[in-house]
């Protein structure tokens, strides 16, 4: 069965997560994470992507992230297949570095839902603490 298309528009925002293929650990040590944050800093540059809230997990992220333009499809690609060309040849294999599709939650920012934004970003924000680690 072919995928469904994403749901792009200029000016939406996402809830945007993935995780580790598999339920592996993805962000191993703090240079993984540096590693994707500033691939993320470079997307953010040529999409103009606004990251309004994010956390890195050990075996998956989460972020709430204002698309400008219609383009996550194509910033997503590119974050996430130069992030795993990265992290395989760092480690020396070769394979999936995350489970599937990433998973993209259109957050509406209208009258009818003007506080899920803030639910994501605390929902995001708070992913540490709930699972013990901050």
């Amino acid at each position: 069965m072919a995928r469904f298309l994403r749901f792009q528009y200029p000016g939406a925002i996402y809830h945007v997560m993935a995780r580790g293929d598999g339920g592996k650990t993805v962000f191993e040590n703090q240079d993984d994470c540096d590693v994707f944050l500033h691939r993320l800093g470079e997307v953010c540059g040529s999409c103009g992507w606004r990251v309004h809230a994010w956390v890195l997990m050990g075996n998956h992220f989460h972020l709430l992230l204002e698309t400008p333009q219609a383009n996550l499809v194509a910033g997503m690609k590119w974050l996430l297949g130069v992030f795993s060309q990265g992290w395989n040849r760092g480690r020396e294999r070769k394979g999936h570095v995350f489970q599937g599709r990433y998973k993209a939650v259109p957050v509406n920012g209208s009258d009818t839902d003007r506080f899920y934004f803030r639910i994501v970003g605390d929902y995001i924000h708070l992913n540490p603490v709930r699972a013990g680690l901050a």
